[in-house]
């Protein structure tokens, strides 16, 4: 029986409005679908444009979508790649992906795994991915011979994460230093203000942001670190985050996918969510003694900031606590365990049929 080994086409955008975490969820992926050998190939919407290079350099082809996602003709012109590029399998990735779209890719006999983590409706598309640790999966449902993998076991974690697992086995001695890490988007626009917040916490010596070079305050950061003394620092190459990832004591940061990266280094965390679904996220990891959740963006004061970072430097054995549960929990495989089972999906003798593509 052949099985069709053509390149994986991700249909995601990337953009200031909608966010770029999205984005840098697929190039998670698509790292555990190269290491098994599969081509990866973007069609993404970028603003700014710059973000090409980032796909490029991970060894990926780029096509620039005119629209983003489900906007104007987007889904015929979707179709039409995945035809010219024999396409295995699409992945779609995205907060306003429409049931209708995806009925559509169906109708064209692609194979579509789409990532939500949302639920509420029935998703048309042969396999689901939730790679954050809420709604649970009795939340999602699918149409007739659709599959869904949700929970801890399927977080998505970069590699540099991972090569940091062993490393930080254990605990730097003071003094403390903190990690200021709001994700790719930082929708609530927390790290600014919140750095500042830590800054007159007195037991906190250190702080390093995390951002990327495109985040719309960026420049602002990078004078606040200047002016701050020595005590701020901004971080954006992975060389350096690997370094501060081992030396830092804790964490604050938004629930989002950065935060199960995290997670897998065993590095003790303090969650300031925004939004719905990161919210579900850093709740259950509370839950489960990865992290504590504060509270949401919007009620989170000054004072509460300060006794929740107190309370975690003075007890030793909580950081270690948590830790432990953030390591045992989260081991930076869900990339490969979701490409384990979209190819086992793949491989059926219904999908393995040889390939007649159609003119669009």
């Amino acid at each position: 029986m052949e099985v069709k080994r053509g390149p994986i086409l991700f249909r995601c955008d990337g953009t200031q409005e909608g966010g770029w975490e999205s984005l840098y969820q697929c190039l998670s992926f698509a790292a555990a679908l190269q290491r098994r050998r599969r081509g990866t190939h973007f069609f993404s919407y970028l603003d700014p444009l710059s973000l090409a290079h980032v796909i490029n350099r991970a060894n990926n082809d780029w096509t620039a979508a005119e629209h983003q996602v489900g906007v104007g003709n987007d889904v015929g012109v979707t179709v039409n790649l995945v035809r010219k590029l024999g396409a295995a399998a699409v992945v779609v990735c995205g907060d306003h992906v429409t049931p209708d779209y995806l009925e559509e890719l169906r109708a064209a006999k692609a194979f579509v795994l789409v990532f939500d983590s949302k639920a509420g409706t029935v998703i048309p598309s042969d396999l689901v991915v939730n790679p954050f640790l809420a709604p649970p999966k009795k939340s999602f449902q699918v149409k007739v011979g659709g599959q869904i993998l949700v929970g801890r076991k399927y977080a998505l974690v970069r590699g540099v994460f991972r090569r940091q697992r062993t490393i930080r086995a254990t605990e730097q001695p003071a003094p403390f230093r903190a990690m200021v890490a709001f994700g790719d988007d930082d929708a609530g626009d927390q790290t600014l203000m919140r750095t500042e917040q830590l800054m007159q916490i007195p037991k906190v010596e250190k702080i390093s942001i995390l951002a990327r070079y495109h985040h719309p305050r960026f420049d602002e950061i990078k004078e606040f670190c200047a002016n701050s003394g020595g005590r701020v620092e901004v971080i954006t190459e992975s060389k350096e985050m690997m370094t501060r990832l081992v030396r830092s004591h804790f964490a604050l940061t938004g629930g989002d996918t950065w935060s199960l990266e995290m997670c897998c280094t065993g590095l003790p965390q303090l969650a300031i969510s925004h939004g719905a679904k990161h919210t579900a996220n850093a709740k259950r990891m509370d839950d489960e003694g990865m992290a504590t959740f504060i509270g949401e963006s919007s009620k989170v004061t000054f004072d509460g900031l300060k006794e929740a970072v107190d309370t975690l430097l003075d007890d030793p054995m909580e950081r270690l606590s948590m830790s432990r549960c953030a390591r045992n929990l989260v081991d930076g495989r869900g990339g490969d365990r979701i490409v384990n089972g979209m190819e086992i999906m793949l491989h059926t003798p219904a999908r393995a049929l040889p390939f007649v593509a159609k003119a669009a």
